[in-house]
């Protein structure tokens, strides 16, 4: 296992709870950090597009958990919209990505409805690649 990998316990101390969009935020930050090859904290900014309400805004904190990008930095910032998507800039070599969720997970998402059930949605996506979770924007720059 990745030894800068965020755990699940630090993510819950984080948060205060374990939810599936607290992990999904986790994995599209480390997803992002390795493909733009960037540093954590100060060496990208992000912005989430329709994560404005609980469950969906609790992607933000695992965002600002795996990335380092904060709202008091100013390098992290939430946008209104329909659909989930969050969008990576690298400051140092200008590349960028987006991602949004795939369909089907969208769809596992919004049929689960109980804690337990969402704890143990959150478990078994924290063991799930990245390709199979989200897919690139079409306005991806690389």
């Amino acid at each position: 296992m990745n030894k800068n990998r965020i755990t699940l316990s630090q993510a819950t101390k984080f948060h205060g709870h374990l939810g599936p969009y607290l992990i999904l935020g986790i994995l599209a930050g480390e997803f992002a950090i390795k493909r733009l090859r960037c540093k954590r904290y100060f060496g990208l900014s992000v912005k989430v597009c329709g994560a404005n309400k609980k469950p969906k805004s609790c992607l933000i904190d695992g965002l600002q958990l795996s990335t380092g990008a904060t709202y008091g930095k100013g390098n992290i910032q939430k946008f209104n919209g329909s659909v989930i998507r969050i969008e990576f800039y690298n400051q140092l070599n200008k590349k960028s990505i987006g991602l949004k969720l795939k369909a089907g997970l969208r769809q596992i998402l919004e049929v689960t409805k109980t804690h337990r059930d969402s704890e143990a949605l959150a478990k078994e996506l924290y063991k799930t690649n990245y390709c199979k979770l989200f897919d690139l924007t079409p306005n991806t720059k690389e």
